[in-house]
């Protein structure tokens, strides 16, 4: 399972981008509508980064995760997830995962509110934004 910011519109069209694009054959869901416990995942984690969780239950987070969901996917996509695993590009992996996780609300379909920790959004249009 590959676990994403449902209410961050960025997260959203690349998760829609999975599914137009991606040939996986986990499922893509958004945090917010997973059973967290059950995964074995915090709201902390989720909020940090996107999460995989494997069907023997290991976890991975951001550019792990990534990597682990394009092994899942077609034979197209393993190239780019085996480049992950190198060691120079894991290394920049994830400076820049995180320079685009708190960009997001800049990044194309993002809005305001994918800036905001889930935390605040909650406490600033209530449970179900």
């Amino acid at each position: 399972m590959f676990v994403y910011d449902g209410d961050c519109a960025f997260c959203t069209s690349c998760a829609e981008f999975i599914g137009r694009r991606v040939p996986t054959r986990a499922r893509v869901v958004p945090w917010q509508l997973a059973n967290l416990d059950a995964l074995g995942l915090t709201v902390a984690q989720c909020e940090e980064a996107v999460q995989w969780v494997g069907v023997d239950g290991r976890t991975s987070a951001g550019p792990e995760a990534i990597g682990r969901l394009l092994h899942s996917s077609g034979k197209a996509w393993h190239p780019l997830a085996w480049l992950l695993e190198r060691r120079p590009v894991r290394a920049l992996a994830w400076p820049a995962y995180r320079w685009v996780a708190r960009n997001r609300h800049r990044m194309p379909g993002g809005t305001a509110a994918c800036a905001l920790p889930q935390a605040q959004r909650e406490r600033l249009y209530g449970q179900a934004a």
